[in-house]
């Protein structure tokens, strides 16, 4: 069976605590998203909305981004930052007895 190319994409539906409803998205394809206090029927009208915008975007004769869906992740992020920066990212990890590369996993995975 085929799949519809709004497939090719991921949807995301999470709670907003400032929005007081679920959101939802589909990074890297459209900018906006849809709300509401259903999380089902937000994610039914988030696939309609990203159907609808590829077919805007092939009527259009416009190139899809990416998918997004099916991305296959490394897990190697080529980073550049100041020499400063990372000589300081490097006694922060010696401190710690890390290293420069687990130092910044741990530093990251605090963000998110």
């Amino acid at each position: 069976m085929k799949n519809k190319l709004s497939d090719d994409y991921l949807k995301v539906v999470e709670w907003s605590e400032e929005d007081q409803c679920y959101v939802g998205t589909a990074p890297g394809l459209i900018m906006g998203g849809v709300h509401g206090k259903n999380q089902k029927k937000v994610f039914e009208d988030l696939c309609q909305l990203v159907e609808e915008s590829i077919q805007l975007l092939k009527k259009e004769k416009r190139l899809l981004p990416p998918a997004t869906a099916k991305s296959h992740y490394s897990g190697k992020i080529s980073l550049r930052i100041p020499s400063v920066l990372h000589q300081a990212i490097t006694l922060r990890a010696l401190q710690k007895g890390e290293s420069v590369n687990r130092f910044i996993q741990h530093q990251l995975e605090k963000v998110l």
